[in-house]
């Protein structure tokens, strides 16, 4: 019997590699925003057309590269990142494993121009579905410029697979966003089909928020920062009245990457606990900065997983330090006499000296702050929270108390007495006849009514005294261009003030 194992060949390899790597346009974006710091570039450029589908550009001022290695850096598993394994586990760049690049030139048509610094000349380098085109001189700038065609136009079955480019770009944004949030320090832009998305410039953390989500954000934030001998935070945490629905800003960086734990997110959450309400999220932006040989970054195919050493000792450290801020900050809704169990392991956790061969370093418990004005016992939270409940949990919420009764109807032919039951139902006297009413379904019914005239193009706006201003984002204000056409025939005149 003939021998059936094969080799693959590269081209078919590096396409299979290319479907851990490559999922979507904002992997590509990733790898290409990555590899730019990297090169210690201080402005970095995204060009995106159809939402990453047909062309995705990241020009950038770094070191460039010699000939050599534009050519050496599409080939599979070559790096400058590490040399050895050892060098594995004390990783401080973002990429290096060698293979982004390969990956992304398996299925799409690949050009970089790149010039190092002090050269005369540059190169440029084409490369079409994995398969070496060209390489030239050219003359272009200093630093890089990668140029992503046509994903997948090689792969049909792995295209029809792309969500439609609102969804897609979403995704991009998601990535851009987290690169920017991380390198406070670089400029970054991004543009969507010759549309300004994204000018940052560099700065402080706080301005790198507040130019990505919004200035609406910049009076909720509340600064987080704890420097203890093996590990440093900072980073901020919105205000309760910031937290959402949706965990789409929660952010965790370490050393400069970003990471996604559920683990971490629950610290966070907890040093809430009695602040936010039910089924709602902080908001938050926290940054560690850790030896990098106390982690493993090594497990994910994107890299958005990270192992810790000492895990329970984030946990403990994210926790007692956000609570004590939110204390720091009056907004804390009581006093918390429960004891962190790994509380006294952090502090006094001991680290030996360098250049001592005994004893070792121990953590000095951080000074606590009191605010001698703080009453944690005031209930204009617990009324303003009971307050803002909506319509939806009113007719919903199970009721163990007795029925109440209140005059809800001015009319002559009803009684005052209206009794209200469990499950959103509520009774009523109108003359000799006892009625039952299902808010709910009234509900539903109103607004089925109020959506007639929209179906039928007669809806008519209520023109306001005084026009409401709101105060949008890159992001916002890309989606109110996409449905800006449609607002009329709802009854809304809207404008953004340039």
């Amino acid at each position: 019997m003939s021998d059936i194992i094969q080799l693959l060949p590269d081209h078919v390899a590096n396409q299979i590699a290319a479907g851990e790597v490559v999922q979507r346009p904002a992997s590509i974006v990733k790898e290409l925003l990555e590899n730019a710091i990297d090169a210690d570039a201080t402005k970095i450029e995204l060009i995106i057309r159809d939402a990453g589908k047909n062309l995705i550009q990241v020009v950038d001022d770094g070191k460039g590269m010699s000939e050599t290695d534009a050519r050496m850096a599409f080939e599979r598993h070559a790096t400058s990142k590490i040399r050895g394994t050892e060098d594995i586990f004390k990783i401080s760049t973002k990429g290096f494993r060698g293979e982004a690049l390969a990956s992304i030139a398996a299925v799409s048509q690949v050009e970089l121009k790149t010039k190092q610094k002090d050269a005369t000349i540059g190169t440029n380098i084409y490369i079409e579905g994995g398969v070496f085109q060209f390489q030239d001189p050219v003359q272009t700038a200093e630093g890089s410029n990668f140029l992503v065609k046509n994903l997948f136009y090689n792969v049909p079955a792995r295209r029809k697979f792309l969500k439609n480019n609102n969804v897609e770009f979403r995704h991009v944004i998601d990535e851009f966003q987290r690169v920017a949030l991380a390198h406070e320090t670089l400029e970054f832009s991004l543009f969507h089909d010759d549309e300004p998305i994204f000018r940052l410039r560099k700065g402080s953390q706080m301005q790198r928020i507040v130019d990505v989500f919004g200035r609406k954000l910049q009076p909720q934030l509340i600064p987080i920062k704890e420097d203890i001998i093996w590990c440093k935070l900072n980073g901020y945490v919105a205000k309760p009245e910031g937290a959402k629905k949706t965990r789409g800003e929660q952010f965790l960086f370490v050393n400069g990457r970003y990471f996604k734990s559920p683990y971490f997110n629950k610290a966070v959450q907890e040093a809430f606990e009695g602040l936010l309400l039910p089924g709602y999220v902080p908001t938050f932006f926290l940054f560690l900065d850790i030896d990098p040989e106390k982690i493993d970054v090594n497990i994910h195919p994107q890299k958005t997983e990270v192992k810790f050493e000492d895990e329970h000792l984030i946990f403990a450290l994210l926790r007692s330090t956000i609570k004590r801020s939110l204390g720091i900050y009056n907004v804390s809704p009581s006093l918390d006499f429960e004891k962190d169990p790994h509380f006294d392991e952090i502090m006094h956790k001991t680290f030996p000296s360098k250049g001592n061969s005994g004893g070792g370093t121990t953590l000095k418990m951080p000074e606590i702050i009191v605010d001698k004005d703080y009453n944690p016992f005031i209930e204009e939270r617990e009324v303003a929270q009971a307050e803002i409940q909506n319509l939806t949990e009113m007719y919903h919420q199970n009721i163990t108390a007795e029925p109440s009764k209140i005059n809800l109807f001015e009319d002559e032919d009803f009684d005052e007495d209206l009794m209200r039951l469990p499950n959103g139902y509520w009774l009523f006297n109108k003359g000799d006849e006892t009625l039952m009413l299902d808010l709910g379904r009234m509900h539903r019914l109103v607004v089925s009514e109020n959506t007639k005239p929209v179906k039928k193009g007669t809806t008519n706006g209520h023109a306001l005294l005084f026009s409401l201003e709101y105060h949008m984002n890159e992001i916002e204000k890309a989606k109110y261009n996409s449905i800006k056409k449609y607002l009329p025939e709802l009854g809304f005149e809207m404008s953004i003030a340039h």
